[in-house]
């Protein structure tokens, strides 16, 4: 009795006249042994032999028993549900922090662009003569004289 971890005893081996190998079978042979010869290969530009396919038969499932009715799988769907809720907050959160920087970085674009505005078209003072100055016209009387 062999075990599947035991090497099963080896064939003996027949030669023939040119020094073929043969192994040998412990029964007699129905006809004698014959040498592997390699099939010719297929010469370009001629048709090749059709061959048999062998498809596979059709799947039919089975059919559900009609008396046991089927489980509505809640905890699933309230899962499914659950992390459904959570990537839509995530996503809301992303949308909301990118609107948030894009309208800050226009704020202070807007910023900038009025303050060099105001600095390019201000009086600046009195002794500029800009737009905006006050005329005054000062007479002095002096009536003790």
């Amino acid at each position: 009795m062999t075990t599947p971890f035991q090497p099963a005893p080896a064939a003996p081996v027949a030669y023939s006249p040119d020094g073929t190998p043969y192994y040998a079978a412990p029964a007699p042979l129905a006809h004698p042994p014959v040498i592997y010869q390699p099939a010719a290969l297929p010469v370009p530009g001629q048709p090749l032999a059709p061959t048999v396919v062998y498809l596979p038969a059709p799947h039919t499932p089975a059919p559900l028993p009609v008396s046991v009715p089927a489980r509505d799988p809640w905890p699933a769907r309230l899962l499914a549900g659950g992390i459904g809720v959570g990537a839509g907050g995530i996503g809301l959160g992303f949308l909301l922090q990118t609107l948030a920087a894009a309208t800050t970085g226009l704020g202070l674009l807007a910023a900038a662009l009025g303050v060099l505005y105001l600095l390019k078209n201000s009086g600046g003072g009195g002794g500029r003569g800009g737009h905006g100055g006050v005329n005054v016209s000062v007479s002095v009387s002096n009536r003790n004289r």
